[in-house]
């Protein structure tokens, strides 16, 4: 895998899970990384799941720094425009450059898996708003000074690599206009010289998930017997050394535009994960679950492939 010594990234949501694992992977192949996020020490996230956990942006830059980069920590609330506006233009101040931005912001959970016409419409508009506008905003700053550079690379990490249906409506919407704004963004950027690319995770083996199956790094096969999805699990150090791996590729552009994962990423570019493992989510579970889902019509979205750039599209 390449170097990415003196470039600069920023990771929005760099507290846990697939954003830590990210930034720590850039900062091993060099990078300076940018960890942004509201969960600072003292301060941990006030609501939902991840309420009261420990993990902070400031320890995720302690790890990028241990891994050989430079990890800076900005707390920053991306529903708050001006606190966006002043990350980059701090980015701009003190860098004069913004080479990569990965948007790996959560929204509000999914509480109810009824159809549609079940669920509140109110609260169905604010799920939306809480995902999707926020990395559009970081994009858009982001793209401002890529721009003008005229190169640059934005990741938006996205579940799954596909349009595959899903039960709760707006969640389907989150997903799909997330996979929407990278293609548009991409062809957008293209004159440019930057591109936009989506990488999804198999199952992460995250902080929460850890917690969750209570088990830990050390152990964590144990938790298969119980869930045997969690045997093929991958820890968020692999979706970030592919990551790392599309930040260092020259021919980076031939993908823009469309949907990747961690696992066909390593069969590409050849990393493996922090635990000498090559997990393959695609291949082991992907196809089955895939096989078991119902379509009650016969039109199925899914994505083409383009030979003019040479990406999925």
């Amino acid at each position: 895998m390449g170097r990415l010594e003196g470039k600069v990234a920023v990771v929005a949501g760099a507290t846990r899970g697939s954003g830590r694992g990210i930034a720590r992977m850039l900062g091993e192949a060099g990078a300076t990384v940018y960890c942004t996020g509201r969960s600072t020490r003292g301060s941990p996230h006030p609501a939902g799941p991840y309420a009261g956990r420990p993990e902070s942006i400031e320890d995720t830059a302690d790890l990028v720094n241990a891994a050989g980069g430079e990890g800076i920590a900005v707390r920053v609330d991306y529903e708050v425009e001006a606190e966006v506006r002043s990350l980059f233009e701090r980015v701009k101040r003190e860098r004069g450059q913004l080479d990569l931005l990965i948007n790996v912001m959560s929204g509000q959970a999914v509480t109810s898996w009824e159809p549609f016409w079940q669920l509140s419409c109110l609260e169905g508009r604010a799920f939306y708003d809480s995902w999707v506008w926020k990395h559009l905003t970081a994009s858009a700053y982001a793209a401002g000074l890529m721009v003008e550079q005229r190169s640059g690379l934005i990741v938006e990490v996205t579940e799954g690599d596909s349009l595959a249906l899903s039960a709760n409506l707006y969640w389907d919407l989150v997903k799909t206009s997330l996979a929407r704004s990278v293609y548009a963004m991409a062809e957008q950027l293209a004159e440019y010289g930057v591109s936009v690319v989506s990488v999804t995770p198999g199952y992460l083996r995250s902080e929460y998930a850890l917690d969750y199956h209570g088990v830990t790094e050390s152990n964590w096969r144990e938790a298969g017997v119980k869930d045997r999805y969690f045997r093929h699990s991958e820890t968020p150090c692999f979706i970030g050394r592919a990551v790392a791996a599309l930040a260092a590729d020259p021919q980076v552009n031939a993908k823009s535009g469309g949907m990747y994962s961690s696992w066909n990423l390593s069969d590409e570019y050849g990393f493996k994960d922090i635990d000498g493992g090559q997990p393959h989510w695609g291949r082991d579970i992907g196809a089955e679950i895939a096989a078991q889902a119902t379509h009650r019509t016969n039109v199925h979205w899914q994505i083409g492939l383009s030979h003019v750039n040479g990406g999925a599209r």
